[in-house]
């Protein structure tokens, strides 16, 4: 790992809240010696916690931005893992094709995307699917954490509130309907799985492929 000769340690409030409630649906379909890519890591506090509660498998962070990439050092570095996680990769998500190694690939068990889709444009969420596709096959998952809209719900007041600050700060982002994530998941060969209620009215949705 390169050397980092400061601390660029970056810290999400988000994190601590909701990294147990997601550790405990991802138990379910992780597999032992396999990798797990997570897309957009954001700080690297989940990929770090990921790592030290399953140190059977990899978990290979990723993300476009250079301050959240050298976060993600930081703190790969402070929890002592530079030798068993590696670094994170340079990925854009609507950057086609992913800068995914043969070597990764062989290795994938799954994808899994935590509080992105909102907080990017729609055509982001199309790529996700589009390339993990290209990533995974029908023993591997595609997990999506995050909050959503649902047809067959009321929304809940905050995630109404939260969905409107998003539209204010970009009109590109703001909170995805399930269905219209789902018809995006079945164009690319997904299956839907499962939906799991999370604390503070967020969504775990597990894909597969058919």
């Amino acid at each position: 790992m390169d050397n980092i000769n400061y601390d660029c340690r970056l810290n999400f409030p988000a994190t601590i809240r909701n990294r147990e409630s997601i550790a405990s649906v991802l138990s379910n379909y992780i597999s032992p010696n396999s990798l797990l890519l997570e897309i957009a890591s954001g700080s690297g506090e989940h990929g770090v916690f990921f790592q030290k509660k399953f140190p059977s498998i990899t978990w290979q962070t990723s993300d476009p931005e250079l301050v959240h990439r050298k976060s993600i050092n930081s703190w790969i570095k402070h929890e002592g893992l530079y030798s068993k996680m590696p670094e994170p990769i340079d990925l854009d998500v609507e950057m086609r094709p992913w800068p995914i190694t043969k070597s990764i690939k062989s290795l994938i068990n799954g994808i899994v995307c935590i509080n992105m889709i909102h907080i990017s444009p729609w055509s982001c969420t199309r790529s996700l699917f589009e390339q993990s596709r290209k990533y995974l096959d029908q023993s591997n998952f595609l997990m999506l954490y995050g909050p959503f809209l649902r047809k067959e719900r009321q929304t809940s007041e905050s995630n109404l509130n939260f969905d409107q600050s998003l539209k204010i700060q970009n009109p590109l982002w703001g909170l995805r309907n399930l269905n219209n994530v789902n018809d995006i998941a079945i164009e690319n060969g997904f299956k839907l799985d499962h939906v799991i209620d999370m604390p503070a009215n967020n969504l775990s949705v597990i894909y597969s492929i058919k």
